[in-house]
């Protein structure tokens, strides 16, 4: 086949996760934090061998390939390419297992096995075996004359091998599943002077395997861990008579047995045990085998024990308030003064459970929408849309049973808000709903107005501390207007809507990018300036990615933020001159898409559900929102150029798929997500200083106003720390009051000797900070304002 323009879809993706290695390998990150990542890289490569391996095994099978292919390759070569690929990452994600199990020892952390155990180890892991792993477990003895059990997907299982020792050729096999939902993966053991130790339920099992099979004249046990993954792709049949969330429910039962895609098995397994497994598996082709280390199942390791010290984790950024939703105070008037956005995780998903808690009681909100693709387990999102239920709003909420991974919690929730009085829309036949969109109708002065969110990421509160994603709240009839509509749609999918404000997929999005495209190209043509800033998860569809090359080719300079699948090949000299790319993988997952183009000098920029591939753009309804505040249009173009000098996590995008960082011969060192905290820090922290006077009833009171509405701030007790001239003039500056507002003339000291004085106002700064008895008190701060909180409602103008 000929030169491809393209990086195959699968081969981008592996460079992706050897990304997440890299982070894993990386001695600058906490060690806890590698071992968190050695369990991404597992997850990861367990999903993309359920949905994506199991897409090219079915290309091979049907002997053609898809749209999905790029890179020139048929499905047998790409598959060949993946198996070998998949096989060098194992072996390095168990160097560096054994790397940082090393270091943790040199931390006096031990991660030990049963061979390791002393006599008191022995006997407390023998006690916790039988309380709380055996009742768990239920052996099968194999033999040639019977049906090999049936692997669950994302278990594993212990392989036992039992014979004698004066008698080996007398033998026999077993396969034990390792619990994972009743019993914990890892076991914290009693600590012994300073050191710690932790041992996997693998190797207690194994410790234990004689109290298994004790009905046996057995004396020798060998076991050797193996993992089966399957075909996760939905079959839905066309059975009329049945409902749509019947068929998904039958369809999951199916997918529980799907076919075998991946059998991963310790390389010290004896060769017989191996080939009894995979005849009686009928397994076909060494492809569908790997070997891999003693354990499997390294997804495990995101939860790993917390017994680290703080120098272990990474230092916790907490959440900062935004400064325009101050607690307390009506979420639903601040967005009829302005729009807000929301960055996660760097200020809290709490701002938006505010936003629909506060819907859920006005008496003057009639109707609340949501759509609803991921939520977590005790979902704070769904029991507010219960609450507003309860409490007579209409709630309409289109929730996608299609999410991968996601669709039996989605028919659980589905039912609940069905049961509870919802009106809920099961998703758009032949389409996702993708979309993060959040609706309220409001009746104000007799009319109805609409208030919206539109968001990149889920409505989950979980993801939203580690997801990096951004979160539009507005009552711009301009926008707010056209997500009503939305909802309208979902309601009525025969109704049509011009929409001139968002752009949705499957009917304008590519169409709108494009043109946008069209017109960076004109103005480079024009000479003007011209060029864009998309950032995103992946950039795969072809047809994006050919009027990319036009648009660098035509002079545009176009730099990309892309996290994880790519396919353009940025070292092309002829197509992708102006294209420059990177990724930055951190300790959060960036998740936003986010869009700037040029224009001709009046940038516009927009934020979306959606990446570049085929499946967002003709397959799934999204929603991309233009910015139209100026200061959040600022906000995002700082994101994008905070991330765009990153040196420290942000990698290179190039045809070898390299992953070499980026500019690492700068003698700056940027880190995006850390920048971009400050960043946020620096714009919405509400930290205010109040100049306390604790025998002050006036003084006592504003503290209790300020602890009352749960503001941040710091006392300053200036009688005993004393006050400066300088702070004096800079609470001046700040209030707008003069000098002689802030004097107390009542007290016996200006009595005495002050009154009668003509001071220049300097003078008095000076008298007041040798005296500051003679200040009114208190006087707050907050950034760039100060008031005299006489009474103590006058904090209101500083929030």
């Amino acid at each position: 086949m000929g030169k491809s323009r393209f990086i195959n879809r699968e081969l981008s993706w592996l460079s992706f996760n050897a990304r997440v290695l890299q982070e894993a390998e990386d001695p600058s990150v906490p060690l806890f934090e590698r071992i968190r990542f050695l369990g991404i890289f597992s997850n990861n490569l367990d999903e993309f061998f359920r949905v994506r391996v199991a897409a090219v095994r079915r290309m091979m099978e049907l002997g053609k390939a898809d749209e999905t292919i790029l890179g020139n390759l048929t499905p047998a070569e790409l598959y060949t390419q993946i198996h070998d690929q998949v096989i060098q990452h194992q072996q390095k994600a168990q160097e560096i297992y054994t790397k940082i199990w090393a270091e943790m020892a040199a931390e006096n952390i031990f991660v030990i096995d049963e061979t390791q155990l002393t006599h008191d180890q022995g006997v407390f892991v023998r006690k916790y075996f039988q309380q709380r792993v055996m009742p768990n477990i239920i052996p099968i003895m194999l033999s040639k004359n019977t049906k090999f059990p049936y692997l669950r997907d994302k278990s594993v299982y212990l392989t036992v091998k039992l014979s004698k020792k004066n008698n080996p050729e007398k033998f026999a096999y077993a396969l034990v599943r390792v619990p994972s939902r009743s019993v914990p993966r890892f076991l914290v053991l009693p600590e012994q002077g300073n050191k710690k130790f932790v041992i996997l339920v693998d190797d207690i099992i194994r410790f234990c395997l004689e109290d298994i099979f004790p009905i046996f004249n057995y004396d020798k046990f060998e076991a050797y861990m193996i993992k089966m993954t399957r075909d996760a792709e939905l079959d839905l049949d066309d059975d009329i008579s049945k409902s749509f969330i019947e068929k998904m429910e039958l369809s999951l039962k199916k997918r529980k047995i799907g076919v075998p895609v991946r059998l991963i098995y310790d390389r010290e397994m004896p060769g017989d045990l191996l080939k009894f497994i995979i005849k009686k598996m009928k397994l076909v082709g060494e492809d569908n085998a790997i070997a891999g280390g003693r354990y499997h199942n390294h997804k495990d390791f995101m939860n790993f024990p917390e017994i680290g010290q703080k120098h272990h984790y990474y230092q916790s950024l907490p959440p900062v308030p935004h400064k325009d939703l101050p607690p307390r105070q009506s979420i639903l008037k601040k967005l009829r003064e302005k729009d807000v956005l929301l960055h996660y995780p760097y200020q809290s998903f709490s701002h938006f459970i505010d936003f629909l808690r506060e819907a859920a009681i006005d008496p003057k909100v009639r109707e609340i929408g949501i759509t609803i693709y991921r939520v977590s387990d005790t979902s704070k999102v769904v029991n507010a849309l219960l609450n507003a239920i309860r409490n007579g709003k209409k709630v309409t909420v289109v929730i996608e049973l299609q999410a991968r991974f996601d669709e039996e919690a989605n028919i659980f929730w589905s039912n609940k808000l069905q049961d509870e009085g919802a009106h809920v829309i099961n998703g758009i036949p032949g389409l996702k709903v993708h979309c993060k969109l959040a609706w309220v109708q409001r009746i104000e002065k007799g009319h109805a107005r609409n208030y919206a969110y539109i968001g990149t990421g889920n409505f989950h509160e979980g993801t939203a501390r580690v997801y990096a994603d951004k979160g539009l709240l507005t009552a711009d009839p301009q926008i707010a207007d056209e997500v009503a509509q939305m909802f309208e749609f979902f309601k009525h999918t025969y109704l049509h809507f011009n929409f001139n404000h968002l752009i949705v997929s499957p009917f304008s999005m590519r169409r709108f990018f494009k043109r946008a495209i069209d017109h960076e190209i004109a103005n480079a043509k024009a000479g003007k300036p011209a060029y864009m800033i998309l950032k995103m998860n992946s950039l795969i569809d072809p047809g994006m990615m050919d009027k990319l090359y036009e648009a660098s080719q035509a002079g545009v300079k176009i730099q990309l933020i892309i996290r994880g699948i790519f396919g353009l090949k940025t070292d092309d000299p002829v197509l992708a001159a102006n294209i420059q790319a990177i990724s930055i993988v951190d300790k959060y997952l960036e998740h936003s898409r986010v869009f700037l183009f040029a224009n001709g000098g009046n940038e516009q920029i927009y934020i979306s559900s959606a990446d570049w591939m085929p499946r967002n753009l003709d397959r799934r309804i999204e929603v991309a929102c233009p910015v139209l505040s100026p200061e959040i249009k600022q906000e995002l173009k700082d994101l994008l150029m905070i991330q765009l000098r990153d040196n420290t996590k942000a990698r290179i995008l190039d045809n070898e798929l390299s992953n070499r960082y980026n500019n690492q011969d700068s003698e700056h060192r940027y880190r995006a997500q850390e920048d971009y905290y400050r960043y946020i820090k620096r714009h919405h922290q509400m930290i205010m200083k109040i100049y306390h006077n604790p025998r002050c009833a006036k003084s006592r009171e504003v503290l209790k106003f300020l602890e009352d509405r749960g503001l941040e701030f710091d006392v300053v007790n200036y009688l005993a720390t004393g006050i400066t001239a300088e702070e004096i003039r800079d609470f001046l500056k700040k209030s707008g009051l003069s000098v002689h507002d802030i004097i107390r003339t009542s007290e016996e000291l200006y009595r005495q000797e002050y009154r009668d004085k003509q001071l220049s106002d300097d003078e008095w700064v000076d008298v007041l900070a040798a005296n500051p008895r003679l200040l009114q008190r208190p006087l707050v701060i907050n950034g760039q304002k100060a008031v005299l909180a006489r009474p103590a409602s006058e904090i209101d103008k500083l929030l």
